[in-house]
């Protein structure tokens, strides 16, 4: 019993450490307004193989100025525990022009 309750705690510190992440790519002079269109991305295998494709130059519709922003929310995280035990974890793409 104390084996059973040492592993859920640490399964528990586990999904509560886990972290979110963000990364930003500016094109052009990037975004000049607050316009965003946003798209999950998923993934198999814990992110090595894509499953679904997001064309972030198609959601910038034709500007020449945009900033692009993919992330690992909490939402996602949530998603992802359960998504996860199939092995897809998704992400979120956001364009901002």
């Amino acid at each position: 019993m104390k084996k059973l309750s040492s592993i859920a705690i640490a399964l528990l510190i586990m999904l509560s450490v886990s972290s979110c992440y963000t990364m930003t790519h500016t094109v052009g002079a990037g975004a000049q307004g607050t316009s965003t269109t946003a798209k999950k991305q998923w993934y198999a295998l814990w992110g090595l193989v894509p499953i679904s494709n997001v064309d972030t130059k198609a959601m910038a519709g034709g500007a020449s100025d945009y900033t692009i922003t993919t992330q690992q929310s909490f939402g996602d995280g949530v998603i992802g525990m359960f998504t996860g035990i199939v092995t897809i974890q998704p992400r979120t793409v956001k364009v901002t022009k």
